[in-house]
């Protein structure tokens, strides 16, 4: 019996590993956010460059949504009613797999997803990266995924791999303590002495 439990046990924590790996390096980052901010790489391009822009292109409503649409073709668009961002006056449509800001004043424009966020000149060339890392840990904390596929069950069924890692741990430290109290211990095989023959002395001539 205690042997199929430390079987049980044993597997128990092999495939919850990663996942309480997981949970604990993001759990770390949450409580510590700001000084890890400054370890993960971030985005340092300066917008303020828009306006310099040798090549600018005034955008309507119209061009804006052209825009968002050649960014996620054959998805319905949807216009948000907020006409501010960064300072800057933009259109911003949703997407079912993410946001489009087109800059109304200079052309310019920004992908953001739950993660990510893109920057792009008028001519569509990426400028600029961002990783919302804050967001994407807490995803993974609370998930276990990096999208909702599987909703929490990932998370869930880590957190019941452990109760039962716990418990089968109980289990054999008590197990293992009344084994030994018990004298559950290898057995002493007793060796009478008079029954092993004696080697025999061996004499060299000279």
């Amino acid at each position: 019996m205690i042997k199929m439990i430390r079987a049980i046990h044993g597997w128990l924590g092999l495939v919850a590993l990663p996942w309480v790996i997981l949970l604990g390096l993001t759990g770390i980052y949450l409580n510590h956010t700001s000084y890890f901010l400054g370890l993960l790489p971030g985005s340092s391009y300066d917008e303020a460059q828009f306006d310099q822009w040798p090549a600018p292109q005034k955008l309507d409503i119209a061009g804006a949504r052209a825009v968002a649409a050649a960014v996620y073709p054959n998805q319905q668009l949807k216009q948000r009613s907020a006409k501010r961002y960064h300072g800057r006056n933009v259109a911003i449509f949703d997407a079912p797999k993410g946001r489009v800001i087109v800059a109304l004043d200079t052309g310019h424009y920004w992908v953001k997803t739950r993660f990510t966020r893109r920057t792009f000149d008028p001519s569509g060339r990426q400028i600029d990266f961002k990783i919302y890392w804050t967001s994407l840990f807490r995803y993974l904390h609370s998930r276990g995924w990096m999208d909702s596929t599987f909703g929490t069950w990932i998370v869930d069924v880590t957190g019941g791999l452990m109760v039962l890692f716990g418990l089968t741990g109980i289990v054999l430290l008590v197990g293992g303590r009344k084994g030994k109290a018990g004298g559950d211990s290898a057995p002493v095989i007793k060796v009478n002495r008079s029954n092993v023959p004696r080697p025999k002395r061996i004499t060299l001539d000279d």
